[in-house]
């Protein structure tokens, strides 16, 4: 049986390269929702609806497990889909977020004052600052909803970003954070740029650095899913709707010879 990986586009591809690279020999099927992308302004209800339905269709591509690298989807729906959905439908697997993960690398990093970049989704949630207030009740969190860095990244449009990447900054900078969570699958293509901005005072944590050791050790830990996981080393890479910029940004962010197969659910 495969991981499944689930994105509301192509950010996603970023983590899977880094989960490959940490963990090679599994078979691996991607899932980016191209044709809907982004998520980050839908309710709660239509966010559910969509990674319902990408859940479904990955436990059919024989996935035992999937991350929702999607981080609008792991703070709106993603407890809603372990709840409810898993124990009716599918008992035996498993499917797991990227905001728990990351929060315990800004608590383990030392983490005091931080601030989190997110989609509108992800920021009117709260599950970043839920979660950071779990493992230490007394940092302070700040948020900072950033909506047009999903579709800049995903159109390659990064010779824009800078000044809009700067706004976005500013408030959370003005309460002289100490780290910053980049709280999207989308904005690792950012990070440079970001790390040149914030300084070398604010420790930037990306999820493609945190996410492949956190699963590395969660398949330690539960040797009943990891024995399930076939080590084939194979690699599909399925979305909902392709372009021209979509097979570029694939090759670029996943490697040369990535080929997109469209899917519908």
């Amino acid at each position: 049986m495969k991981i499944g990986v689930f994105d509301s586009g192509l950010g996603g591809l970023l983590l899977l390269r880094a989960m490959v690279k940490k963990l090679p020999a599994y078979d691996y099927v991607y899932l980016g929702d191209t044709k809907r992308v982004p998520y980050g302004n839908r309710s709660q209800d239509t966010i559910y609806e969509f990674l319902e339905e990408a859940v479904e269709y990955l436990f059919k591509q024989n996935c035992q497990l999937i991350i929702v690298a999607c981080n609008t989807a792991s703070a709106q729906a993603l407890r809603k889909i372990q709840k409810n959905y898993l124990p009716k439908h599918y008992p035996d697997r498993r499917v797991l977020g990227v905001i728990i993960p990351t929060a315990e690398a800004a608590v383990a990093s030392g983490a005091k004052n931080t601030g989190v970049l997110a989609t509108a989704g992800t920021v009117n949630s709260g599950a970043f600052v839920r979660e950071l207030k779990k493992l230490d009740k007394k940092i302070q969190v700040w948020q900072e909803a950033a909506p047009l860095l999903v579709p800049l990244v995903e159109q390659g449009e990064l010779k824009w970003a800078e000044p809009i990447v700067k706004g976005y900054l500013k408030p959370l900078l003005k309460h002289k954070i100490d780290s910053l969570i980049l709280g999207c699958t989308h904005y690792p293509r950012l990070k440079s740029m970001i790390r040149k901005l914030v300084g070398k005072g604010v420790k930037v944590i990306s999820q493609d650095e945190v996410v492949p050791a956190k699963l590395a050790d969660y398949l330690k830990r539960h040797p009943e899913i990891e024995k399930k996981l076939s080590k084939g080393r194979g690699r599909k890479l399925l979305v909902t709707d392709i372009t021209p910029e979509a097979e570029k940004l694939a090759r670029n962010w996943f490697r040369k010879g990535a080929v997109l197969r469209r899917v519908y659910i």
